[in-house]
């Protein structure tokens, strides 16, 4: 039986996910052993308790944050180690880490199709899951003309944040598309709002990411957010960490976790849209996408020529009506794929598309894979749900 160490936080519904995803694995390849060292030890005992306490035990391999970079505790233990990164990537080892930047980008994607031009950013100073989202957030708004504002905080329990937040949140321009760096963030620029005079989402649109359903949800409006495939970042991780111990790799390789979709509550409902025509074209596609949409019944309640509209809807969203209305299927078509077992004949039809030879082209021109593929990429994400 292996006898896995865990330097884990309980206390976020990421973590739980992991482990989650972790204990299926283990249960399909072990019995494994499992014991988490609370924060409390490190902050009683320190680095070197833990690597005392992990030779006593005899474990067999260490999972979890280990910021010490001057004690290397896979040189003190020689056993496999997966490090969570939280201050940076390790370059010579295994990192439990994400693809920080897609997050930022479908972030970016997603405030930009709802017409905004000015952008937020609420995270962490030098933690590099929140550095990367703000700067690929930040790279994308910024390349499509709109106006970007950070806010950054080095701790938390800094007895002038609340406030410093506050002014900084009456600063921005109104309405603003603010992108925050987790749920447990966005829920405390959803507090902060509520102290001031700020309206979410007519004033600021709140987005977050790891859609932990109790944070989203107390707020109030409940929190958008973008969805991980955390479950199967955790078995990958049970996977990579059997093979370590077995011996059957004995090199460095990355555990990624990707951004999945964004789950839409009422704090994204605002659309930063002036022209009234075009914003009832945007929510009748937003609505109605998967019904046989053409331009022309989009035009027969609106008073423009077929020309003005599709000029004003490309200035106002930034892309055209067909490829807007294609992204809304795709994105439909995607979140089907990871949640339901399905043949994809039939989730295309449910989608809208009604042309299933060009499917596949349109699908890896938004997400860079097929249908299959991120189908098979994403698979446990739905194989994991309890």
């Amino acid at each position: 039986m292996y006898k896995i160490l865990l330097l884990l936080d309980y206390a976020s519904e990421f973590e739980r996910n992991i482990l989650r995803g972790l204990v299926k694995y283990s249960s399909e390849h072990g019995p494994w052993l499992f014991y988490r060292l609370p924060p409390s030890f490190r902050a009683i005992y320190g680095d070197e308790g833990i690597i005392r306490y992990a030779r006593e035990w005899k474990a067999d391999a260490v999972i979890g944050r280990w910021d010490n970079d001057e004690l290397d505790i896979r040189k003190e233990l020689d056993i496999p180690v997966v490090y969570q990164n939280y201050h940076h990537r390790r370059l010579d080892c295994s990192n439990l880490t994400g693809d920080y930047r897609s997050a930022g980008y479908m972030a970016a994607q997603f405030f930009l199709q709802k017409g905004y031009r000015n952008f937020a950013y609420m995270g962490i100073e030098g933690v590099v899951w929140s550095c990367e989202r703000r700067d690929a957030f930040r790279e994308y708004v910024s390349s499509r003309g709109g106006k970007f504002f950070c806010f950054e905080y080095a701790q938390k329990d800094d007895p002038g944040l609340r406030e410093s937040l506050r002014s900084w949140l009456e600063m921005l321009p109104k309405p603003v598309a603010l992108f925050c760096c987790d749920d447990e963030n966005a829920l405390y620029v959803s507090e902060t709002c509520k102290m001031g005079d700020l309206h979410i989402p007519d004033d600021i649109s709140v987005l977050g990411v790891d859609n932990d359903e109790l944070i989203c949800s107390i707020s109030d409006p409940p929190i958008s957010s973008v969805e991980l495939n955390v479950k199967a970042g955790g078995y990958a991780l049970g996977r990579l960490i059997h093979e370590m111990i077995d011996g059957n790799f004995n090199g460095a390789r990355d555990v990624v976790i990707s951004p999945v979709r964004i789950v839409t509550r009422q704090s994204t409902e605002k659309y930063d849209i002036s022209d009234p025509y075009i914003k009832k074209v945007v929510q009748r596609i937003d609505n109605d996408y998967a019904q046989p949409l053409t331009v022309g019944t989009l035009l027969a309640d609106i008073p423009m020529s077929r020309r003005n509209l599709e000029v004003k809807f490309r200035q106002a969203v930034g892309t055209s009506i067909w490829q807007y209305l294609l992204g809304c299927r795709c994105r439909h078509l995607a979140e089907l794929l990871i949640t339901t077992d399905r043949q994809l004949i039939d989730l295309a039809a449910e989608a809208g598309f009604n042309d299933y030879t060009n499917i596949a082209r349109v699908f890896r021109k938004i997400f860079g894979c097929s249908p299959k593929e991120y189908r098979n990429k994403n698979h446990i994400f739905a194989q994991c749900e309890d």
